[in-house]
């Protein structure tokens, strides 16, 4: 083999290697991203069905129940706008309580429940995630712009 062809071997080879690794990266990335959306953003069918994501709001007041097995919660999440049933198996932060600001990881069943593998805390009790915060803000501002359409002028 004359050098000129060996080196172009060489090349393509290294091309060939490149163009598999980030082939590898790229689909470990794509599998281990995680989204985030709002209440209102799932109950509008934005959130992908049977794949994992986060969502966040306020813990409904009322709605925390505990099973007999002593690791099953049901609670439902909600942006005032919208409300989320989400089931969890296991252990909850300390914080964790009606009417405060949670994050959850899980995925969507197709009867509308999310599945939660992880519920998220931060260690200041005040902590609202900025995402969750926008969006429960938002939902106000839409329900008083509704609000004040609907009722009838003096």
């Amino acid at each position: 083999m004359k050098p000129r062809h060996r080196r172009l071997a060489m090349v393509a080879g290294g091309v060939a290697a490149l163009g598999i690794a980030a082939t590898l990266v790229f689909s470990a990335l794509n599998r281990n991203l995680v989204f985030f959306f709002t209440p209102s953003q799932v109950a509008a069918k934005e959130a992908p069905v049977g794949r994992a994501f986060r969502i966040g709001g306020l813990v409904e007041a009322g709605t925390v129940k505990r099973q007999g097995d002593g690791r099953t919660v049901h609670f439902v999440v909600t942006d005032t706008a919208q409300r989320i049933p989400v089931v969890f198996q296991g252990l909850l932060p300390d914080l964790f309580r009606e009417g405060k600001g949670v994050v959850t990881q899980g995925s969507l069943d197709a009867n509308g429940v999310f599945h939660a593998t992880e519920v998220l805390a931060k260690h200041d009790e005040n902590y609202t995630p900025v995402e969750a915060a926008y969006a429960i803000k938002n939902a106000q501002d839409a329900g008083e712009r509704a609000a004040r359409t609907v009722s009838p002028g003096p």
